[in-house]
């Protein structure tokens, strides 16, 4: 099979997929159930019929509007979803279908749901964090991987430092320094980069988190959604790799 043909493959499916991720990233923090009830308008609450649930298509021919109400549908359906699109199609491409792509599709999107839900609810769902640390660790165990051994000790060993830190944090400012949802958090990127890689996280997420809050102290009250710096620097460390942090944990090298 021709690589492009791979990547429109892997772009369908991904577009599906990142559909799913919306609702999971706007349903799941609120505590409500992604498989029912079906798909509606948030504003005038009307049921979507399945012409209406095409991923990007649906959001093209209605020209960003609800049938119905013609209130605006929000620009994070379509921009998610072609995300998810060429994050697949790319990775297809460049990989081709093995353990090296399930490896970096999984993750990939797991982070991606966890960033737009903790950037809009400052919460991270447990299934997304939990859940993907089991989907971590029985990846890791399948041949190519770093073992259900090592999985699991990055993940626990992650998380425990993790909570070690939101600890001290807290009993320093006298108030709560971080969520409960940023240690669970670790636990999926622990499973997936190990122990010292999901440290390399940690270091790369408080840094870019330094640069884009230092510029403004005044406003120390307002909630920080950690987890998506966690997310990009998960990412940047799954993929390129720097230097500066080891392989241990990893299953595969990506060049």
């Amino acid at each position: 099979m021709t690589g492009w043909i791979l990547g429109l493959i892997g772009g369908v499916f991904g577009a599906v997929v990142g559909s799913f991720l919306n609702v999971c990233s706007l349903r799941w923090p609120l505590g409500a159930s992604v498989v029912g009830p079906g798909s509606r308008c948030p504003h005038c609450e009307t049921r979507l019929p399945p012409r209406d649930l095409v991923p990007i298509l649906s959001w093209l021919w209605l020209r960003g509007r609800c049938r119905h109400c013609t209130r605006p549908i929000s620009l994070q359906y379509p921009l998610v979803e072609l995300g998810t699109a060429v994050l697949w199609g790319v990775i297809l491409v460049a990989w081709g279908v093995g353990i090296q792509s399930i490896h970096t599709i999984v993750f990939l999107s797991l982070l991606l749901a966890i960033a737009l839900s903790d950037a809009r609810f400052y919460r991270i769902p447990n299934p997304l964090s939990l859940g993907g640390a089991m989907a971590g660790v029985f990846l890791q165990a399948l041949p190519g991987g770093s073992g259900m051994g090592t999985a699991l000790l990055g993940s626990l060993g992650a998380m425990f430092v993790m909570q070690a830190i939101r600890w001290t944090g807290s009993r320093a400012l006298g108030r709560e320094a971080m969520g409960g949802g940023d240690v669970r958090m670790m636990a999926l990127i622990g499973a997936f980069l190990g122990f010292e890689g999901a440290m390399g996280a940690v270091f790369l997420a408080s840094a870019l988190g330094l640069v884009v809050f230092a510029p403004t102290p005044g406003r120390t009250g307002r909630l920080i959604p950690f987890g998506v710096f966690l997310a990009v620097a998960g990412a940047f460390v799954w993929l390129v790799d720097p230097s500066l942090f080891t392989r241990s944990g990893r299953p595969f090298s990506i060049s």
